[in-house]
């Protein structure tokens, strides 16, 4: 596969999470979304467009395709030396500029948090990685397990509710056929 064709593919792809994704919040949304133009977009601080913290360095994307999360490699401004973190869906905003021509459209990426929260988002490593890879299936096994508990807890629960239902029938059907054998005709 070409280079464009990953590009092109990573595009669809980001373009419909964005779309779907309700940690993302625009100020109209434009419909189609640009996974280069996202990536090395700047970030910067809840209500502070006056400093740049750092920029996109990278997109997570979950099983289902949908935006994660944000990998953003801080600006030395913040004093972190380039270090990188992981900022999850719902802790930020993108913001479109001039989004009416694909030569100069830009995106700018607001975090919904200050300073301190912003150097308290883990870090973009490899230990993260595992552990999140890790966390992730363990939360899907238990979800899985829960759900056929579930199954399992209803379907035992129909079951007896039919049965008492029928006997409570064959209950009254017993004591109709009972009355009648006892009246005289």
């Amino acid at each position: 596969m070409s280079k464009m064709n990953r590009k092109q593919i990573l595009g669809a792809i980001t373009a419909t999470t964005l779309l779907s994704t309700t940690g993302l919040a625009m100020a109209s949304p434009q419909g189609l979304y640009s996974a280069d133009e996202l990536m090395d977009a700047e970030v910067y601080l809840q209500n502070d467009d006056s400093k740049v913290i750092g920029e996109v360095e990278d997109i997570l994307l979950d099983d289902n395709m949908q935006v994660a999360a944000l990998v953003v490699e801080s600006d030395e401004a913040l004093g972190l030396n380039e270090q990188q973190y992981v900022v999850q869906a719902g802790k930020f905003t993108l913001q479109t500029e001039q989004g009416d021509n694909p030569e100069t459209l830009e995106y700018r990426i607001h975090v919904s948090m200050d300073e301190s929260q912003f150097k308290e988002q883990p870090q973009y490593t490899t230990d993260w990685w595992q552990d999140t890879r890790k966390s992730a299936a363990a939360a899907w096994d238990e979800t899985k397990n829960t759900a056929s508990s579930a199954w399992q807890d209803t379907r035992k629960a129909t079951a007896n509710a039919l049965t008492t239902a029928g006997n409570a029938i064959s209950g009254t059907a017993n004591d109709t056929e009972a009355k009648m054998s006892d009246d005289p005709q």
